[in-house]
């Protein structure tokens, strides 16, 4: 009897990671079986099975514009969030070098937890009091925001696994303070940066809210051209744009779980 409960206990607890499982993957799964239809419709299950929605989509210059627009913002929001916050996680990490750290680090963080819509409203009207309402630039600012706080988190993850007697052992060498942050502090950090980049990138690319009242008129992403699809023509293309881009957001989880090595960066 004794022996029982911790295997029916651990039955229980697959059972519910299951239904967790299911529970999440089963819309992934929709969307997916519903960019498969050979129908002109989107509906599930799908009418038939065909790739031809995958072959339309991608040669929908509408579609290749967004894509093209989604990775140019991502690319600048990369190349500025990065450096940030990195030298922002690298701040935090140094002992007694910050006061007030534990404020520093809830302002960077705080994107994280700020509903979307708040945040974009307060971006909005601060573009329209500085730089003149909606453009690229209010944009990419915006962009940056909030993908800060996943570069501040994935460095400064793999920064806490650091011995920071290397830092001293370093300086007692004879290292300059440049010599010891090029040479060994941002070698220790690589896979924390990268990681950032790898989240920073989807985090633009994916955006929605923010593009939806900081873009310019003429400016459509991705997600703007999906919720255009879904308004005016709510054919499969839509599932099939939908589906690349669950792949590449599988894609770099895997590639940021690899960096990190199962390091926490939330929470």
């Amino acid at each position: 009897m004794i022996g029982e409960r911790p295997f029916a206990a651990t039955v229980a607890m697959l059972l519910l990671l299951l239904l967790v499982g299911v529970f999440l993957l089963a819309p992934l799964a929709v969307v997916a079986a519903a960019s498969l239809s050979a129908g002109g419709f989107l509906v599930f299950p799908p009418q038939g099975l065909s790739l031809r929605w995958y072959a339309d989509v991608w040669g929908d210059p509408r579609y290749v514009q967004a894509a093209w627009t989604s990775l140019g913002l991502a690319l600048i929001t990369v190349a500025i969030a990065v450096p940030l916050g990195t030298a922002a996680a690298l701040s935090l990490r140094r002992p007694g070098a910050l006061p007030l750290r534990g404020l520093w680090e809830f302002l960077f963080l705080s994107p994280l937890v700020l509903p979307a819509v708040v945040l974009a409203i307060g971006l909005l009207i601060l573009a329209s009091n500085l730089a003149g309402g909606p453009s690229k630039a209010a944009l990419v600012a915006g962009h940056v925001v909030i993908a800060l706080p996943y570069v501040v988190r994935t460095v400064t993850a793999v920064l806490a696994g650091v011995d920071p007697a290397t830092d001293d052992a370093a300086r007692v060498m004879g290292a300059s303070a440049w010599q010891r942050l090029f040479m060994v502090t941002l070698p220790q950090a690589k896979a924390g940066i990268a990681a950032g980049a790898v989240l920073a990138f989807i985090v633009s690319f994916d955006d929605a809210v923010l593009v939806l009242f900081l873009r310019s008129p003429t400016l459509e992403t991705i997600p703007l051209r999906i919720y255009a699809g879904l308004e005016f023509s709510p054919d499969p293309g839509v599932a099939a744009v939908s589906t690349c881009l669950i792949l590449l957001a599988a894609v770099a989880v895997g590639v940021t779980d690899r960096l990190l090595g199962g390091k926490q960066v939330v929470g």
